[in-house]
């Protein structure tokens, strides 16, 4: 299972033991807002993307939305999100599962500007009913982020 992938990851890190897992979905931002108790705003929503047939990851805030001309303007390309059934495939995590940590080897991750407005988000945690409360600089440490992106609208 993909949320043992995550727990096995943060072994030995200030995050081991730290891994939520809860009887309701939080697969959808709105649903992991709730289950979480927080703002949807404050879940690190993990998108995924081919360049070039090469797998990438973008942790936006909750309630952003990928700009088109921004993606193109930071990638030269056009945003090509990966698709459904192909996802866990490239990622190593099914859809609503998706998380910037222990991803298939070669995913790069890149976080955008939207979450900086927040001390500490909530990005999946490998399964569609798991998280994980990180700060900016863990989310950083652990996700081996290339860098931080402007994309968001």
């Amino acid at each position: 299972m993909s949320v043992e992938k995550v727990k096995k990851y943060f072994e030995g890190t200030e995050l081991e033991g730290k891994v939520m897992e809860f009887n309701e979905s939080s697969a959808t931002v709105d649903e992991a807002a709730h289950a979480l108790k927080t703002d949807a705003d404050r879940i690190a929503k993990t998108l995924s993307f081919l360049i070039d047939g090469n797998p990438i990851v973008i942790v936006l805030s909750g309630l952003s939305r990928t700009s088109n001309k921004k993606y193109k303007d930071v990638f030269g390309k056009k945003a090509s999100m990966i698709k459904f059934n192909e996802v866990e495939n490239y990622t190593g995590f099914a859809p609503g599962g998706v998380c910037p940590f222990a991803l298939n080897k070669g995913v790069k991750v890149y976080l955008d500007e939207s979450l900086k407005k927040y001390d500490t988000v909530f990005p999946a945690a490998g399964s569609s009913n798991s998280a994980v409360a990180v700060t900016i600089p863990q989310l950083e440490k652990y996700s081996n982020y290339i860098s931080w992106v402007d994309v968001s609208q």
